[in-house]
């Protein structure tokens, strides 16, 4: 079955990324869905229409961890993945046709500051340990290092 690449710029998320683990090929693995809209204009002057499209992409494994972890309403994202065909029979025995968008590449969009603030309102807590902060970085201080002249 081919896939048709999709490409979602300057999308923002529209709630908190939605993490589980599923039963994989290799055992338990991570699978994280979001929501992402973003925003087209068409036209110009008074005749500029703007229409919002939301695309709700999967991500699997690491990248759905990370997603999970330094994603949450209102990150800004670009997304490059791919859409497939979704057809089948449901329990009834009834065709169910539908597109599933899973995603390639995402780029978080937000600062670091941003992200760690917006997680700080949605009350996640600390910032992750693999990100520490300026104050506990293992770089001396301007002051600590020789001069530049010595």
């Amino acid at each position: 079955m081919a896939n048709v690449q999709v490409i979602q710029r300057h999308a923002h998320l529209a709630s908190a990324v939605k993490l589980e683990f599923v039963n994989g090929r290799e055992g338990k693995v991570a699978k994280a869905v979001l929501t992402a809209i973003s925003n087209s204009r068409r036209g110009s002057g008074e005749e500029r229409s703007e229409e919002a499209t939301a695309i709700q992409w999967t991500l699997w494994a690491k990248q759905a961890e990370h997603a999970a972890e330094y994603l949450g309403k209102g990150s800004h994202v670009n997304i490059v993945g791919r859409v497939r065909n979704n057809h089948y029979q449901d329990s009834d025995g009834a065709e169910v046709y539908g597109l599933a968008f899973t995603v390639d590449e995402i780029d978080y969009l937000d600062s670091k500051a941003e992200g760690e603030a917006r997680r700080a309102r949605e009350g996640a807590g600390d910032p992750p340990a693999a990100a520490p902060s300026a104050a506990s970085s293992s770089r001396k201080a301007r002051s600590e290092r020789q001069p530049a002249h010595a």
